[in-house]
């Protein structure tokens, strides 16, 4: 089972470049990049089993193992 699955909010285009309309002094067009605030410009989120596992471990640290 792959780690990542694509991203449902951008699927998969998670940077995009916004043209603000005109040009500048050299002619090239002026844009602005924006990401995907749910990927954070990756394209994919990791499966519900890591992002669980990732989630628990964040409340509930690994302290060593018990015996």
């Amino acid at each position: 089972m792959p780690d990542a699955r694509i991203c449902p909010d951008c699927d998969g285009f998670a940077s995009v470049a916004i043209t603000l309309g005109g040009r500048d002094r050299n002619g090239h067009l002026r844009t602005v990049t924006a990401h995907c605030t749910t990927c954070h410009g990756l394209g994919a989120i990791p499966n519900l089993p890591a992002r669980l596992r990732a989630a628990a471990t964040a409340v509930f640290p690994l302290q060593g193992a018990r015996r």
